[in-house]
């Protein structure tokens, strides 16, 4: 495996992790603005009491995303932060405003309703400017004028993959974050809670599921040479899919104690695990490209020696935040006395 692999597998990763977590958050505001006004059910409660503490601890891999992409591959970032310049801009402009709600809010109770808003609102159009990075790196949106990369903008946000993409990251951040409320609703014992968010994932999982094939169907007029890539991969794409069934079909597994129908649990592995299997094969289909046909792994790559020591220092890092991470899970998702809060 070479340096370029071992840099572009580490930042993929980081992707990944974000992705996942990311969506869950954002999709935890959009639930906690829905059932706000709702007397009959404890689901604002119980979204809240996730949000709480874990906006920060996502927040961190976005930092690591771009850190990995200017240390390990700065000759992309020219590139990728001259096509980047609009929505990325606009992405920051709108986490700020998110992140300032959340802190506030918990100082200043008049501003809940509001945080309720921004949250849910941001919710929804932070994931589906963000996906926008995935068909500007397949090169249909960018253009070449006096040397200079343009990105098409109209055309990136009118186009059949743009839509696609936007689709598929609002029905992903429903459905991720629904079947982590229903597990987490079955940790506080919330039964009210952990009915209507596991009716939000059955609901969401065959939207999600849709919505994949759209973005295929979109990418195969748009980046055919993406699409015929992943036919290298169909192995995985088969196996994620696999892992999918199995995910969607846990809520509805008899529980091992209880009477909440279904296993949250299993469903929450076996999706993570298909959303997994199914980047592993288009990331790989993806390579050597960062931004296509311009910007390659190679081309863009740092000296070696620099990349030894980078990467000997995100060893350490993780060496310490590792542990962290566990005591954050052990303590926000699996101590009964927080989850619950009587």
């Amino acid at each position: 495996m070479t340096n370029e692999i071992i840099a572009i597998a580490l930042l993929w990763l980081f992707v990944f992790i974000y992705s996942v977590a990311a969506s869950i958050d954002f999709g935890t505001g959009f639930w906690s603005m829905m059932y706000r006004r709702s007397e009959q059910t404890s689901a604002t409660s119980i979204a809240n009491r996730y949000l709480s503490p874990s906006w920060e601890v996502t927040n961190v891999f976005i930092v690591l995303i771009v850190i990995g992409l200017v240390s390990f591959f700065p000759g992309a970032t020219y590139t990728l932060g001259t096509v980047l310049l609009v929505p990325g801009s606009l992405i920051l402009l709108l986490l700020a405003l998110r992140s300032a709600f959340l802190v506030y809010s918990h100082a200043m109770e008049e501003y809940e309703k509001a945080l309720s808003i921004v949250s849910g609102v941001t919710g929804l159009l932070i994931p589906a400017l963000l996906i926008q990075v995935l068909p500007i790196t397949q090169g249909s949106f960018i253009r070449i004028v006096d040397g200079r990369e343009e990105l098409l903008l109209g055309k990136l946000l009118t186009s059949p993959s743009g839509i696609a993409y936007a689709f598929f990251a609002i029905s992903s951040t429903f459905f991720l974050s629904s079947l982590l409320l229903a597990d987490y609703s079955r940790v506080a014992d919330d039964k009210d809670a952990y009915r209507i968010y596991r009716r939000d994932a059955i609901l969401n999982g065959p939207v999600s599921f849709m919505s994949a094939i759209f973005v295929l169907a979109a990418m195969k007029n748009e980046a055919g040479w993406l699409y015929n890539n992943l036919f290298f991969y169909i192995g995985w794409m088969a196996a994620s899919v696999i892992a999918f069934i199995i995910g969607y079909s846990a809520l509805w597994w008899p529980p091992k104690k209880g009477t909440m129908k279904g296993r949250p649990r299993i469903a929450v592995v076996g999706v993570v695990l298909q959303y997994l299997l199914a980047s592993y094969a288009y990331g790989n289909a993806h390579l050597p490209y960062i931004v296509y046909p311009h910007v390659t792994i190679q081309s863009a790559f740092t000296h070696p020696n620099t990349f030894r020591a980078l990467f000997a220092s995100y060893i350490v890092g993780f060496a310490i935040l590792t542990p962290g991470f566990i005591f954050f899970w052990r303590m926000f998702m699996k101590d009964k006395r927080y989850v619950k809060q009587h």
